[in-house]
């Protein structure tokens, strides 16, 4: 304890002295030191102290430097505290199944949620949050809604869905809403497996799948593009075209479809154009073998986590902190990342740099200082898109201007669940607008009579599916496969396109396959793999990030999300997590009373966050800084579970002195400092 004694002037205290005394304290307690002189005050701002501060108590790495485009540890740590989303400030029950899905439109002004219970609504993201459209999918024979993505201008919804069918029914459909013209239906497409999902290839036209098996534990799977809206004046006008048709062996196939723009001049390097062979050891069949999302486990057992504390109004500050695994990167990520800030630095007066993230202007204490947000520019496709006199848009008629696209799914060479990540470069190409009508019926007819002539003869012969090498011409390859021995339920990419972040829970090590239809055992955590898509390797993993207890042959999708700062995903532990991007470390934990299935950050306000559950909930999560704006009473609301820092945080922004305290005016000589 520091005492004021009669003859010692303690404002005159050496500055590196007073910088050791300070890292005693928290930094909860530099608002109030600071008051005492301007030195003190002056060394309550130092850097050094705010660094150390920021490694202690976020346990970030002290190999990991500031973050690229930052220069202030004090602004960084302020951002952690005021800028993360761990504020709830809505609950929504809209929904009376379990939401499945969300997802935002670029502009951040509306965000789509996707549920069992068939309906497909579209909100307004101002608080608190409104319904501005929805529709009852099962109307359309649908059994409920699984996934919504809104194209780059956020004129169309596009809708994923399951069909009605047997247990073991794989069929779905892509339906597309205007979201210009009341939410009205344009185009209804069918898509298979439903677990392909579907993505926006650019605009006005999108992606779907179709699946077609050709012998035992063989298939096709078919990529098509679809035009958004498929109304035409004629007939002979094209409005879906074969993109890419694959080979699959085990009983598997591609699934969980996106599009990445291409940030590489040149194609990357092929691997084998026929997938591993599965290995050898004999396993038992499972009984059921169900796709998609299946009924939660509600009942998690020894399992389950303990949420004493998330039903409280408020989390104990006394309680253990809960921690979990950072990200880890390599120095390939490291040195890519700084030359990426320097680009930032460089071009921080360039307006059309505004994807990149920008520098607070805040500093710690200043609650009126608004953070500057990323500002509202044009989607990096809008050079594609060609607009009409009358304002009305017009497809282009070729890609010929636009970069190369990458198509990434999932598939598999060894079993039927998702374990490899499939990457194939789309070159630019024209869009057919004229439909090839092929060949007519009297050419059909004689080709099948000359088919059965040449079988009666014994001179057909089928192609053997089994054997890859002999019917390879009949398939597309697929450029590149990343193998992450575990089963895959969850991708993102991150806003510029040049990383692609991956929810994976693990196989058992060296396990080996004999049956497909038997994939090993999956771990019960579910690891987090980044992957560059500039050079097509991994750059950073984060092994058992979070919770998934469900088996193999149940397993479902848990979405991720990734903004400029942040990471974010659900988990089947009842939570949403978020990390912080740059410096890897897990923020905060997003309580619900079910699995978590999905989240979403705000495209044009990363410290607003949005996660839907099994419990048949949305919530909507601010920052701080976001809900003080909103007038929200942060003591009256409740909070996610932060993580790193164990001493309480204070509710309101921490205000340095305006003016130091003078030590004449100190009435209790015992009463002036500030102890741990």
């Amino acid at each position: 304890m520091l005492a004021y004694e009669d003859g010692v002037d303690w404002t005159r205290l050496p500055d590196s002295i007073l910088l050791q005394i300070f890292t005693f304290l928290e930094y909860s307690d530099m608002p109030f030191v600071g008051r005492v002189c301007k030195s003190w005050l002056r060394v309550s701002l130092d850097e050094f102290l705010w660094r150390y501060f920021f490694y202690k108590d976020f346990q970030v790495d002290p190999s990991v430097p500031i973050m690229p485009g930052k220069t202030s540890w004090r602004e960084e740590y302020q951002r952690l505290i005021e800028g993360t989303p761990v504020v709830e400030t809505e609950e929504i029950h809209e929904h009376n199944h379990q939401v499945l899905h969300v997802s935002f439109s670029h502009k951040g002004d509306m965000f789509a949620t996707s549920s069992k219970d068939g309906y497909i609504i579209v909100w307004g993201s101002s608080y608190p949050a409104e319904v501005k459209y929805y529709r009852d999918m099962k109307l359309h024979s649908w059994k409920y809604t699984q996934f919504s993505q809104f194209n780059s201008t956020d004129t169309l919804l596009l809708v994923s869905g399951v069909h009605f069918g047997s247990c073991s029914s794989t069929s779905g459909e892509i339906a597309v809403f205007n979201l210009e013209r009341d939410f009205q239906l344009q185009c209804r497409v069918l898509n298979k497996p439903y677990d392909i999902f579907g993505t926006w290839y650019n605009d006005q036209y999108l992606l779907s799948g179709e699946l077609h098996w050709l012998a035992h534990l063989v298939s096709t799977s078919v990529i098509w593009l679809n035009k958004a809206k498929q109304e035409n004046s004629s007939e002979h006008q094209a409005i879906i075209s074969r993109l890419y048709k694959f080979y699959n062996r085990n009983a598997s196939s591609v699934r969980t479809i996106l599009v990445a723009n291409c940030l590489i001049p040149d194609t990357p390097k092929e691997s084998s154009e026929a997938p591993e062979r599965s290995e050898n050891k004999q396993q038992r069949v499972p009984e059921v073998m169900e796709r998609g999302n299946p009924p939660s486990h509600r009942e998690l057992s020894v399992h389950q986590v303990s949420i004493t504390e998330e039903q409280s109004h408020r989390p104990s500050n006394s309680q253990r902190p809960v921690y979990t695994s950072p990200i880890t990167y390599t120095k390939d990520y490291r040195e890519s990342e700084t030359v990426i800030g320097q680009h930032i630095a460089s071009s921080s007066s360039n307006p059309s740099v505004a994807l990149q993230p920008s520098n607070s202007t805040e500093s710690l204490g200043h609650e009126d200082m608004e953070v500057e947000r990323p500002k509202n520019t044009s989607s990096e496709e809008d050079g594609m898109l060609e607009w009409a006199e009358d304002g009305e848009f017009s497809p282009p008629m070729s890609l010929a201007e636009d970069r190369d696209k990458f198509l990434i799914f999932t598939t598999g060479s060894k079993t039927y669940s998702p374990h490899q990540i499939g990457f194939k470069r789309i070159k630019k190409f024209s869009i057919p607008t004229i439909l090839d009508i092929g060949p007519g019926l009297r050419e059909r007819i004689q080709a099948r009579e000359l088919e059965r002539e040449l079988r009666n003869l014994g001179l057909f012969q089928e192609p053997n599916w089994l054997d890859y090498e002999s019917v390879a011409d009949k398939f597309d390859t697929i450029d590149h496969l990343i193998d992450l021995n575990g089963h895959i339920i969850g991708m993102g990419l991150s806003p510029d396109h040049r990383y692609l972040y991956v929810n994976s829970r693990p196989w058992q090590a060296n396990c080996v396959i004999e049956n497909p239809l038997n994939p090993p055992r999956i771990a019960e955590g579910i690891d987090l793999h980044v992957i560059d898509l500039t050079t097509l390797t991994e750059v950073g993993t984060m092994l058992r990030s979070h919770k998934a207890y469900t088996p193999n042959d149940e397993c479902f999708f848990i979405f991720l999300d990734v903004s400029h700062l942040y990471v974010a995903s659900g988990a089947e532990d009842r939570h949403g997590y978020v990390w912080e991007r740059h410096y890897g470390v897990c923020l905060s934990r997003l309580p619900h009373k079910d699995v978590v299935n999905a989240v979403a950050f705000n495209p044009r306000d990363p410290e607003m966050l949005v996660t839907v559950s099994d419990d048949n909930k949305i919530k909507v999560w601010r920052s701080r800084r976001r809900a003080r704006e909103l007038g929200v009473n942060l003591d009256e609301v409740r909070m996610a579970r932060e993580l790193r820092i164990s001493h309480p945080r204070p509710d309101q922004p921490l205000q340095p002195a305006e003016a130091p305290i003078s030590p004449e005016k100190v009435s209790s000589p015992h009463t002036y400092f500030v102890t741990q």
